[in-house]
């Protein structure tokens, strides 16, 4: 329990170092997008909100938000986006925290064409009306940032998913919808930690978007040496590539 309130107190933590101009921030762009969603909403049944990083809290829901696990506008106008969040399995809300420090951190490395062409996508367990744990999909995507290039206004879509294998524990990826390309966030589960201090070097130097030549010139190392480290740290990483790799290496403090 103690890991669990650690990890959602860093998640908070990140949030709130988003600081806004709140007076440069145009809210009539609010009332068009949730014009647009409700209509979106009633066309495809799918729960729609808006959330607002200057407020930390969504602002928006559709009528239906609640509808699809059976619950009433009436049961979370108080409370919020929390109702909905207590209802969440403990192992899938501990998760969840946890990628979403992911996304937080590798969002800050985006350029602002990159914060808005991403989706982030996840499944997870949660409570119905009927006291039951369904399966939801949940996906984010960025509608409005600040003119810091500030994330600022994040759109909200529910459904449930297709598979509701109750088993099954949270999922969580990012898509970048306009070139295909995924992200996974969820780290396999044989990764292996024992990267050398040189992998970690270059590891570091990968993040900053440095290339092998690059690196091997600050190194005084050889290409061929540089690519070798890479391609051991992707392997004991259990990623694809670097950008997998960072993310992982990222998650679990090995960047730090």
């Amino acid at each position: 329990m103690a890991e669990q309130n650690s990890i959602e107190d860093i998640f908070l933590k990140f949030l709130n170092e988003f600081q806004f101009d709140e007076e440069a921030l145009d809210y009539s762009l609010v009332k068009k997008h949730a014009q647009i969603l409700q209509t979106l909403s009633d066309i495809g049944n799918s729960g729609t909100g808006i959330f607002d990083f200057s407020k930390r809290k969504i602002i928006f829901y559709s009528s239906n938000y609640g509808g699809l696990l059976g619950y009433r506008p009436t049961d979370y106008e108080k409370t919020g986006q929390t109702f909905f969040a207590e209802k969440i399995h403990p192992d899938d809300a501990h998760k969840l925290s946890k990628n979403g420090v992911t996304i937080l951190k590798l969002m800050r490395k985006f350029s602002n064409d990159e914060k808005l062409n991403h989706k982030h996508v996840y499944e997870y367990r949660i409570r119905n009306a009927e006291n039951k744990y369904v399966r939801l999909i949940e996906q984010y995507q960025v509608l409005e940032l600040d003119a810091k290039g500030q994330p600022w206004l994040m759109l909200i879509i529910q459904d449930l998913s297709p598979s509701q294998n109750e088993a099954e524990g949270c999922k969580c990826q990012m898509l970048n919808f306009r070139t295909g390309q995924i992200i996974p966030i969820e780290v396999p589960a044989k990764v292996e930690f024992e990267l050398t201090k040189r992998e970690l070097e270059i590891l570091k130097f990968v993040k900053e978007g440095l290339l092998s030549k690059e690196i091997s010139d600050k190194l005084s190392i050889s290409v061929h040496t540089v690519n070798t480290h890479r391609q051991r740290f992707l392997e004991k990483l259990g990623a694809n590539n670097s950008l997998e790799a960072v993310i992982f290496a990222s998650k679990f403090g090995l960047l730090d």
